[in-house]
């Protein structure tokens, strides 16, 4: 591979990408959207949404720039990030004036974009999904949000989608495919039948947002034809006229090309962003569905060449990180960056016709991963798919990539992964075939409901100091679980007391995290129908139901678990110094906390939790196994619930528990005072299941050895682990067989789920810190994504700079 090559448009399209440090935001759908739910208000809201898509398709402003390869654009302008007042306008209006001013997620906002925002949002307050949620919600429940020991504001305020739809589907039988599938569906509809009825206005909604998509498409012919007619270069006129045939084929038939795939697959990626902005939609297995175009196109007819194929590929990863989400101030700082997740998944096993896996590496496989290592951004977010037979040529080729300093490509391991989804019912098939969603989550293309994780969060630690003082939270002092036992009062007679109100207090935070979910989820269904999306999601047509109405094949879902280390660290300190080896007495733990560690004494205290107690990350049983078992309390309360679409269609409808926290660590212990385990108060958690920065002092194979202890199998939401080498620990060939031998030991024996990395020294990132316009392309991993580290808040980057940097 040659991944110090960059084609000079390529490279002048992302330099004029990451050098808008405050992106516009565009009003255009949130004018379509108002005015076409004003002029069919008396229809059904799933037919309401149709119409207002078809809507802002039809009108919205379609641009290409950039002498791009793969067209498309979100917004009306670069990087501007569209407006969904459906969602919320709460926010919006309250942040209108302030939003170019926010660290790390700023957006430039024009004086008439003010005006369009007040002029559109009174129409929708008490109408959006968020108002619907708090109008359902329980006293206590709107408590418990109000604390942020509960998190669930983005189910809220956006889409869902956490999902990859059935792209190779599609690329097989066209848009036109589709449509007559939709109308066969249609014609057995009897409409006096009530369930029938229902089928019939969601089966006329996808055939109105179908053609709606396909006029669509033409439109950018359209435009790529008059653009040819000006252009003055004839390489670039050559260009735009493929261009315009391109899209005027795969508006209608299926693919005759590469080209023409890639393209039609990113026009569905940028439907389902205008539909909804929810964010982790991906791409799934690119690489096996777009790879027999690839072989035809650059390897058996040679009608392109290899260099022009992954100029492709890049102009579509480009085009990828054009999409913008906007989110309110609290949101985007579980967001830092302002990731999209948008998945492509490469490698991994395939079955044959008897059903023989082998690798599944191909040609494509290799392109994808080049070009990734040449474009080095934060779009796509690169997995692949690791199994025990996975070519070494092909592993040593991941980390080369890897080398590159960009966080990717993370990993995903086929031995836990593929099992445990057949365990749970899904058909081996269709285990084979499954992806990384958004971070490290996975799920069948095409087959499984929204949100295979991405539910509500809930904050370990919090709900730790809980148990330690009779249910009080100690940020908000409120009691939500109270019972009788507390450190101060030194009541606590043995460990085994601690691990009991530990049980019960995360007992009753997950049964009040399901309860939010059940109430966003239903009013989701009801008022935020995702058309498009649910046309490429078996078996939706056929059983004429949107994703959210239980319309899938599987439907399993997660949460999201934020400070599992410092829960781990935390009991491990208080059972070792308290009860086993007495230093300390409750009462002193109970001051010392409430003070945050305040004065000599408590300074003292301090280091002596943290230097002579056992910390997660250091193949410490003494440590490992409590997390293990406290993790076990919460996921054996957690099988007790299942989703709204139990019962209604899909295989499943049940709860898992995941790791994938995204940043949300940094503004969870914003939010957290201090810790048993030496942590001060509104310090970052832990991120994922990685140990507690800096607490990991026994290099990576005793990380590996400890996150091996935590039940992956019944973390099927994921169980993230970052690591952060020094450039020098991969600087040859011997330290990269190294680290691919560590790679292999972390999955094959101790069954790993997840593993990714960043490459980058401290002083490269104090330097960027320091100097921001000078490392406008530094990209780092801040959880299960990459991010454009001058792009984050100032306490995200605290947050990476402080994580232990190990050697190999």
């Amino acid at each position: 591979m040659n991944l110090n090559h960059l084609p000079q448009r390529i490279e002048a399209h992302k330099h004029a990408l990451i050098n808008i440090v405050t992106p516009p935001i565009c009003t255009e759908r949130a004018q379509a959207y108002t005015e076409a739910y004003q002029q069919h208000e008396d229809k059904p809201v799933v037919v309401q949404r149709a119409l207002a898509l078809a809507e802002h398709l039809r009108t919205r402003t379609i641009w290409i720039k950039h002498d791009e390869l793969i067209i498309g654009n979100q917004a009306s302008k670069v990087r501007a990030a569209p407006i969904f007042p459906e969602y919320t306008v709460r926010w919006i209006e309250a942040e209108i004036d302030d939003l170019a001013d926010r660290p790390g997620a700023g957006f430039a906002v024009t004086e008439q974009d003010k005006e369009n925002i007040h002029r559109l949002t009174p129409y929708w307050r008490g109408k959006t999904v968020q108002d619907r949620c708090y109008g359902l919600f329980t006293g206590e429940q709107q408590d418990i949000l109000a604390t942020t020991i509960i998190k669930a504001e983005g189910n809220m305020t956006s889409g869902d989608a956490h999902l990859a739809v059935d792209n190779e589907k599609l690329l097989r039988i066209g848009l036109n495919g589709l449509l007559d599938e939709v109308r066969t569906h249609r014609s057995q509809i009897d409409l006096a039948d009530w369930e029938d009825l229902k089928r019939e206005q969601f089966l006329k909604s996808v055939e109105i947002v179908l053609l709606a998509v396909q006029q669509h498409i033409v439109r950018y012919a359209e435009l790529a034809e008059k653009m040819a007619g000006e252009e003055s270069r004839p390489a670039r006129q050559r260009e735009l006229e493929t261009i315009a045939a391109n899209c005027r084929h795969i508006a209608f038939e299926t693919p005759a090309s590469y080209w023409q795939a890639l393209q039609l697959c990113y026009f569905v990626q940028l439907v389902l962003q205008i539909e909804s902005n929810g964010h982790s939609v991906s791409f799934g297995r690119m690489d096996q569905y777009l790879n027999a175009f690839y072989l035809q196109d650059v390897e058996v007819d040679k009608t392109i060449s290899r260099e022009f194929s992954l100029e492709l590929l890049q102009s579509c990863w480009l085009k990828l990180l054009e999409v913008n989400k906007i989110r309110s101030g609290s949101h985007s700082k579980a967001s830092a960056g302002s990731p999209l997740y948008q998945n492509v998944t490469i490698g991994g096993q395939k079955l044959d016709d008897e059903g023989i896996p082998s690798d599944a590496v191909n040609s494509l496989s290799w392109a994808i991963l080049e070009s990734c290592g040449q474009l080095r951004s934060t779009q796509p977010n690169l997995s692949v798919r690791y199994h025990e037979g996975l070519d070494q040529r092909f592993l040593m080729g991941c980390i080369e990539v890897i080398k590159c300093g960009f966080g990717m490509p993370a990993f995903n391991n086929d031995e836990i992964v593929i099992p445990e989804f057949i365990k749970l019912g899904v058909e081996k098939t269709d285990a084979y075939n499954y992806s990384a969603i958004g971070c490290i989550e996975t799920a069948v293309p095409g087959k499984w409901g929204y949100r295979c994780t991405g539910m509500s969060f809930i904050n370990f630690a919090r709900i730790l100091l809980s148990a330690l003082d009779e249910g009080r939270d100690a940020t908000s002092g409120k009691i939500f679980m109270p019972h009788d036992k507390s450190l101060a009062k030194g009541s606590f007679e043995n460990f085994e007391q601690i691990m009991t109100a530990w049980r019960e207090q995360i007992r009753y935070y997950t049964r009040k995290s399901i309860e939010i979910d059940c109430v966003v989820d239903s009013v989701l269904e009801q008022q935020a129908q995702d058309i498009f999306c649910s046309a490429l999601v078996d078996d939706c047509l056929s059983r004429g139901k949107t994703v959210k109405e239980g319309g899938a094949k599987y439907d399993w879902v997660s949460g999201l678990q934020v400070g599992i280390a410092n829960l781990g660290n935390s009991l491990a300190a208080i059972k070792h110094l308290i009860f086993d080896q007495p230093q300390i007495t409750q009462p002193q733990l109970a001051q010392a906390l409430a003070a945050d560690y305040a004065g000599s004494d408590g300074e003292q205290l301090r280091q002596r939790l943290i230097n002579f107690a056992p910390k997660f990350g250091n193949d410490d049983d003494a440590v490992d196994d409590l997390l293990s078992r406290a993790y076990d309390a919460y996921i054996e309360e957690l099988a007790q619930f299942h989703n709204t679409r139990f019962g209604r269609g899909p295989v499943g409808g049940n709860y898992y528990a995941g790791t994938s926290s995204i940043s949300a660590n940094v503004p969870f212990g914003a939010a957290t005072m201090a810790t048993p385990d030496g942590r001060k108060a509104a310090t970052p958690l832990a991120e994922g299941a990685s140990p507690a920065s800096g607490s990991d002092t026994l290099g990576p194979t005793a990380v590996y050895n400890s996150v091996g202890k935590i039940p992956a199998g019944k973390i099927l939401g994921g169980v993230l682990l970052n690591q952060k080498l020094s450039p020098a620990a991969v600087a040859d060939e011997s330290d990269m067989l190294k680290l691919s031998m560590l790679i292999r030991t972390f999955f094959n024996y101790h069954k790993g789920w997840h593993v990714q990395y960043n490459i980058v020294s401290r002083a490269t990132l104090l330097a960027a810190k320091q100097h921001p316009e000078q490392y406008r392309d530094l990209v780092v991993r801040v959880a299960g994504y990459s991010a454009f580290f001058t792009a984050l808040s100032p306490d995200a980057q605290d947050d990476i700079i402080a994580r232990t940097e190990h050697s190999l």
